[in-house]
């Protein structure tokens, strides 16, 4: 698995990456109460907001992680978006995006960068 700065996960699925948020994220969010989901098919760029999650403290957004195209999106968790507290690293994953420059996900974090990151 793959980190980001943000707080989001990404793990190799075929040609894509699936993405979700780290468990450090919902503990510091709180409970999810509402998650929008880009559309399949949608080209994003690299630090690009793709996903609004509203949570019992705050509203924020999920970035882009690479440069790609989204191939799915979870909708079990625009339907119950807890989804993301109670298995963030499962079934609360968020989309699936095949990057245009697979390299970019080697600048990311592993999970020993990312731990030292949040210590």
């Amino acid at each position: 698995m793959k980190y980001t700065e943000e707080h989001e996960w990404l793990r190799a699925d075929g040609d894509a990456y699936v993405v979700g948020i780290t468990e450090h994220a919902t503990s510091q969010l709180g409970d999810l109460v509402f998650v929008e989901l880009p559309e399949v098919g949608t080209e994003v760029s690299k630090d690009d907001e793709i996903v609004v999650i509203e949570s019992v403290k705050a509203a924020s957004d999920i970035m882009a992680p690479v440069d790609g195209v989204i191939t799915a999106v979870n909708e079990a968790l625009a339907e119950d978006p807890s989804l993301a507290n109670s298995d963030p690293l499962g079934e609360g994953w968020f989309f699936k995006i095949k990057p245009s420059d697979a390299s970019q996900v080697d600048g990311l974090m592993d999970e020993d960068a990312y731990t030292a990151m949040i210590g």
